[in-house]
């Protein structure tokens, strides 16, 4: 099938390089401008034009998706398909109505739940047990058209947004060589997403990233698995933003503060959550420093069982 790939980000690098390995004819690629990065703001590719390019593939960044002259670019790629993942616009109608076999997109989340932009965080920062890929056909409205196919993927209990990040874009580049087969034997059934179920997982805030020792131990644990590797969750320590990783439950009942040091060892730093219980950290990043393991970063700062965490 000759496609034209609309994607951006980490997620979609997958998908672009099973349809290439699948043997379908890749027209072209759509991925936005090159932007502002890191501390010297130099301007960097994103991943998708950088695979792209490795492959010898066109590429087009439009600022606007939406402008005349980006549609007209794509109409002369003369495309079957248009395949959006994770591109980060939202494709206006002329897009949607210009192939013979539409518009589909792969969504990291089992539609009609976590419409939106960050569907692997907030699955992991709301506790969920599972999740999982959806192929869809693209309408104007957000993350709304019908369903093709859905993988299911489990979350396990210490899984990090990373981790589950990798593990659903390799079952995301999967269901979408499934998805092609299916519409090219006109074997494809559209099922309409249940509106009343639907949800919505906003982009994240910086807000989302201070952690709120009143919440329960296991909610923080949520939080700061939902967080990493990006943007990590924080707290504050002797006026710095302390990161928090690597965490989990400790069961008890401690009668202290919420956000109290209760304990510190080789084993981690046991902080109170709000429901009394413990949430052990096990690795630290103070402000400009480097991510250590909390043995090692306890021999360069002293924190000591009744520090109370928290920023004002």
């Amino acid at each position: 099938m000759r496609i034209v790939f609309l994607g951006t980000a980490d997620f979609a690098v997958p998908c672009l390089q099973a349809l290439r390995e699948a043997g379908h004819d890749l027209a072209g690629v759509v991925t936005q401008p090159d932007r502002p990065k890191g501390r010297g703001k130099r301007l960097a590719p994103p991943p998708v034009k950088e695979t792209a390019q490795a492959m010898g593939l066109a590429v087009l960044q439009p600022e606007k998706i939406k402008d005349p002259e980006a549609i007209e670019q794509i109409k002369e790629l003369n495309p079957e398909c248009l395949v959006v993942v994770a591109y980060g616009q939202l494709l206006p109608k002329s897009l949607l109505e210009m192939t013979p076999y539409g518009c589909i997109n792969v969504h990291a989340s089992l539609l009609p739940r976590y419409r939106g932009a960050a569907p692997i965080h907030r699955a992991i920062m709301d506790g969920c047990q599972e999740t999982g890929v959806t192929t869809m056909f693209v309408t104007e409205k957000l993350d709304a058209g019908d369903i093709i196919l859905q993988s299911k993927r489990v979350i396990e209990p210490d899984m990090t947004v990373g981790e589950l990040h990798d593990l659903l874009a390799g079952d995301g580049a999967k269901l979408l060589l499934d998805t092609l087969a299916l519409m090219a034997e006109g074997k494809a059934v559209r099922k309409p997403q249940e509106e009343a179920e639907a949800t919505y997982a906003a982009m994240l805030r910086r807000e989302d990233e201070l952690i709120d020792w009143q919440r329960t131990a296991q909610e923080i644990v949520n939080q700061i698995r939902g967080m990493d590797p990006w943007p990590g969750a924080y707290t504050c320590w002797q006026g710095k933003n302390l990161k928090i990783w690597k965490a989990t439950v400790r069961p008890g009942n401690w009668e202290a503060m919420p956000g109290t040091v209760v304990n510190t060892d080789d084993h981690g730093l046991l902080i109170v959550g709000g429901d009394g219980q413990g949430v052990l950290v096990r690795e630290l990043q103070l402000q400009g420093k480097k991510r250590l393991a909390v043995k090692e970063f306890l021999k360069g700062n002293s924190l000591v069982p009744g520090t109370i965490l928290g920023c004002d």
